[in-house]
């Protein structure tokens, strides 16, 4: 059985649809709500390395947000983090995790790559 972690909103229906693929597949994963429960710059900073992304690629650019935190097409990996750890709904979702590997979930059928 593989074990996998899976930084959910349960109000996102990307969210939901990688849930319930999983589930479809048997596996009922750690989800963490992330909004709830927010990374901090270092589980960021690791969940980037497991993504293996450049750092935009994890941030909701259409939030208000995104300008709030003072992001721009430039911003590099440190302003990103601070502005996700400042506002977790900058970050995008679903991603999952196992194994050392992580995958963001656009479309939902990516996260079956960790099985």
């Amino acid at each position: 059985m593989t074990n996998i972690t899976l930084y959910h909103n349960p109000r996102c229906s990307k969210s939901r649809q990688a849930l319930s693929l999983l589930q479809e597949k048997g596996i009922e994963p750690t989800t963490i709500n992330y909004l709830e429960q927010p990374l901090d710059a270092s589980g960021l900073d690791a969940l980037l390395e497991m993504l293996d992304v450049e750092p935009a690629m994890l941030l909701r650019k259409k939030e208000a947000q995104y300008g709030e935190a003072g992001l721009s097409a430039g911003s590099d990996r440190a302003a990103i983090i601070a502005a996700i750890v400042r506002f977790p709904k900058l970050m995008e979702r679903p991603v999952a995790v196992a194994g050392g590997r992580a995958v963001l979930g656009r479309p939902p059928e990516r996260v079956l790559e960790l099985l």
